[in-house]
């Protein structure tokens, strides 16, 4: 007999809080149970954050219930006040139509939504064009003020200042609850720990209105062992776009995780049985083969086995067989260019492997910049046709990123 999936989230470690528990174990005991995750769309793509709910609906579809993926494309144009110390940047609504298209895409990685298994709604759908003065007489009146003041959603904001745009949050996601509740008979809510406040006010607006027992659960958040958020790059967030987060790079963050933190990314992010991860001893030499395996069935699930297996392949050539590799990020330049030679920092910039001059020649100064395995420590230093052999030459940015130049 399977595992119930109740069973299965806690013993992976994804459970943070939950309204009731055994009320919540018995009703999944049983196929068959609608359930939401609203996700706002306030970035061209969804990050490795979000990944961890796409984790648990699809470890709850499996198991035969039934996810409903709201998009919030009217919530966008508030912003959540969770979790945050400072107000969101307003959107225009063509910037959320256009996120939304985009996370309707991503949402696809993980969830079928073939024959009615998983459903998605956008809530700009019933909150764009609600009548303000009825909203508040049908859903304000259900609030208490001095209760919302108390909710950790909006503690934190409270000594810089709330403003009333942002207070209104709880009341749509509460509301969200109650519609898809008389929309698609949803019992159960599901968010990160941050979502807390909300989804409780969620689960007393539908008791309110509708008689009617739901529930909430909530997970926690991604974070290392010393309790920071994963997925920060140098290059900001980690995104689940292969545009905006390439699949190497998207590999090799997971490859080069802290020590402590193997273990508990491979019950999250993967779906490895829990004994294999087990048989990886995460105190002795196999953890580099436990992070190489967990970069490897990340990078599967996101990209796609292929691109798991290019990213692979390119890490073990650089890092393992002398820095060399066919799938590298290669840049083509035209050999007349360089007949008189060419500013070096000028070509990275334009290749991307530097955001700036500036930070190129910061990088020099640090000793950080190499080309053909030779430290640069000319910020100036030209390229020319005799750094070229066979037509390739090699940039080094630190110890892990890696460029191929080539003439033509």
């Amino acid at each position: 007999m399977d595992k119930p999936v109740f069973d299965i989230l806690k013993e992976r470690g994804y459970l943070a809080q939950v309204t009731d528990e055994d009320a919540v174990r018995d009703l999944l005991a049983k196929p068959g149970v609608s359930f939401y995750i609203g996700f706002d769309p306030t970035a061209d793509s969804l990050h490795v954050g979000h990944f961890i709910q796409m984790m648990v609906m699809a470890h709850m579809q499996r198991a035969g219930h039934r996810p409903i993926v709201l998009l919030g494309g009217g919530t966008a144009m508030v912003g959540d006040p969770s979790g945050r110390t400072d107000m969101r940047s307003m959107l225009t609504r063509e910037d959320i139509v256009h996120n939304v298209t985009r996370f309707r895409d991503q949402m696809r990685i993980l969830l079928d939504f073939d024959n009615d298994h998983a459903v998605m709604v956008d809530n700009a759908e019933w909150l764009l064009d609600l009548n303000y003065v009825e909203f508040l007489r049908e859903i304000g009146s259900c609030f208490s003020v001095n209760r919302m003041l108390t909710a950790d959603c909006f503690k934190q904001r409270m000594e810089k200042g709330l403003s009333f745009l942002e207070f209104n949050y709880m009341l749509m996601q509460a509301y969200d609850f109650l519609v898809l509740y008389r929309r698609e008979r949803c019992l159960l809510e599901l968010g990160g720990d941050d979502q807390w406040s909300n989804i409780l006010a969620g689960i007393d607006l539908v008791r309110r209105k509708e008689q009617a027992d739901v529930y909430g659960m909530t997970f926690r958040l991604l974070t290392t062992s010393e309790g920071t958020k994963m997925g920060k790059t140098a290059r900001g967030a980690l995104w689940l776009d292969r545009e905006k987060t390439p699949p190497f790079d998207f590999y090799q963050y997971w490859r080069n995780i802290g020590d402590p933190d193997v273990e508990n990314c491979m019950k999250l992010l993967t779906f490895l049985p829990l004994p294999e991860i087990a048989d990886y001893h995460f105190d002795d030499e196999r953890v580099n083969e436990a992070k190489k395996r967990l970069a490897y069935e990340v990078t599967a699930i996101v990209h796609g086995k292929e691109a798991a297996d290019a990213a692979r392949t390119q890490a073990e050539e650089l890092f393992e067989r002398g820095g060399r590799s066919d799938t590298m990020p290669t840049t083509s330049l035209d050999a007349a260019d360089l007949s008189e030679g060419r500013p070096l920092l000028d070509v990275l910039l334009d290749a991307g492997v530097i955001p700036s001059k500036g930070e190129g020649r910061r990088l020099v100064a640090q000793g950080g910049l190499y080309l053909n395995d030779i430290a640069v420590d000319d910020p100036n230093r030209m390229l020319s046709p005799s750094d070229f052999v066979e037509g390739e030459a090699i940039v080094r940015k630190g110890k892990k990123v890696y460029h191929r130049l080539l003439t033509h």
